[in-house]
C-alpha cells in the first residue's frame, strides 16, 4: 500500500465515521424532539413558575413590612413599659415619702 492509497483509505474512514455520526445524530434529534404540545405545556409551566415567583417576592415584602412595623410597635411598647414602670417606681417612692411623713406628723 502506498502512500496514495493509505490517504484515500483513510479519507474513506473518516467519510464513513462522519456519516455514521450525523445519521446517529439525526435518529437521536428524531426521536428526543420535542411536540407542539410538549412546547405549549412547558410554556405554560414557565408562566406559572414565573407567577408563583412574583406571588413569592409579593409575600416575602409583604412579611418584611410586616415584620417592621410588628418590631416598631414592640419597641414602642417596650418604651411605654420602661415609662409605666418608672412612673411605678416614683409613685411607690412618693407614697413612702408620704408615710413617713404622716408616721412623722402622728407621733408628733
Amino acid at each position: 500500500m502506498n502512500r496514495i492509497e493509505l490517504i484515500i483509505a483513510t479519507a474513506i474512514v473518516l467519510f464513513i465515521a462522519f456519516l455514521m455520526g450525523w445519521f446517529t445524530h439525526w435518529v437521536i434529534h428524531r426521536f428526543v424532539r420535542v411536540g407542539d404540545a410538549d412546547m405549549s405545556d412547558l410554556d405554560t409551566m414557565a408562566q406559572q413558575l414565573h407567577e408563583a415567583e412574583e406571588q413569592r417576592d409579593q409575600a416575602v415584602t409583604y412579611y418584611q413590612q410586616r415584620e417592621a412595623e410588628m418590631s416598631n410597635q414592640q419597641t414602642q411598647t417596650e418604651a411605654e413599659l420602661r415609662a409605666a414602670m418608672e412612673g411605678l417606681r416614683e409613685a411607690r417612692h412618693e407614697a413612702e415619702e408620704l408615710r413617713a411623713y404622716i408616721d412623722r406628723k402622728a407621733a408628733e
